[in-house]
């Protein structure tokens, strides 16, 4: 007896995407790819995005080839991603845009050099990956990537210095960079080079202690589009602080445990147009709210 055929099975696979479309929870999509082999294939050939909560991340490549729109992977905290892993979703997922493998503690640089290659990543996070090295950032630098990276967070990789921030500059269109406590080997040899990347936005340098005024200086004057910038617990003096008072763009100044006066926070939201927030530790700002000017007072806040 010939088997019986559902109405849907007469559509094709073409017409089935027409109707994930629609669908916009995930679950739902999660729903409908267990419904039969048909549905699990369109719902892999249209995902755009996957985010591992389970540890078996050895699927993980064959997910990838599974899913060619795939564009979005994120992975933080798991400690099992190894660099063979890694590299073999970055080959596959062509199409990929956005990557975090923030607290993947093995990934080294040899999957910085695979990503070097891709040529579609806007998004990248290796966060706390601390066997990231110089050698990794020049991978980055040098490869198809620089023209398309337009976020990189390396916050707490402690093993880069001078010698690999001095290669970011060569980042086509890099607007958000972090190297938050990325510690003592970044001094003001690196700050200075990264203000080479005119397209910079938003720019974190929280904790980089050897990074002083020259390094600030540069930035204010070289990096004419930045609009964040973040310089909490650096040693900086009021020259770092007035360096932005003729800044045109600059919206948000994040200063929390740094040495400011009221008279030099006065000073940058009086000529400062474009400044919108300072950020200040409590502490601070309670010793120096009395002596604001009424502007300076609008503009200040804490975190």
């Amino acid at each position: 007896m010939a088997k019986k055929l559902g109405k849907v099975s007469l559509l094709c696979d073409e017409e089935l995407a027409l109707i994930l479309t629609k669908l916009l929870d995930p679950s739902d999509r999660k729903s409908i790819s267990q419904v039969c082999k048909q549905w699990l294939r369109v719902e892999g050939l249209n995902r755009s995005s996957i985010h591992f909560l389970q540890p078996d991340f050895l699927r993980l490549p064959a997910l990838a080839n599974g899913c060619p729109k795939l564009s979005k992977v994120i992975l933080t905290g798991r400690s099992s991603i190894t660099d063979q892993i890694s590299v073999s979703l970055i080959n596959l997922a062509k199409n990929l845009t956005y990557l975090d493998l923030g607290c993947c503690l093995e990934v080294s640089d040899k999957s910085l050099e695979a990503i070097g290659f891709c040529s579609s990543i806007r998004y990248l996070s290796l966060e706390w990956c601390c066997k990231i090295t110089d050698i990794g950032l020049g991978f980055l630098a040098n490869g198809s990537c620089s023209k398309t990276l337009k976020t990189l967070i390396l916050a707490w990789c402690e093993w880069i210095s001078d010698s690999g921030v001095s290669h970011l500059r060569r980042m086509h269109c890099l607007e958000h960079l972090s190297l938050a406590n990325c510690g003592r080997k970044i001094t003001d040899t690196g700050g200075v080079a990264i203000s080479a990347i005119s397209t910079q936005k938003k720019l974190s340098l929280v904790a980089l202690v050897r990074v002083t005024d020259r390094t600030v200086v540069t930035l204010a004057e070289m990096c004419i589009n930045l609009e964040v910038i973040d310089l909490s617990d650096c040693k900086l003096t009021e020259a770092s602080i007035r360096a932005f008072a003729r800044h045109k763009l600059l919206q948000s100044f994040v200063l929390r445990f740094c040495n400011v006066s009221e008279n030099d926070l006065d000073h940058l939201v009086s000529r400062c147009r474009s400044l919108k927030s300072i950020v200040l530790d409590s502490e601070t700002l309670n010793q120096i709210r009395p002596r604001l000017r009424k502007r300076a007072i609008k503009v200040v806040t804490v975190c």
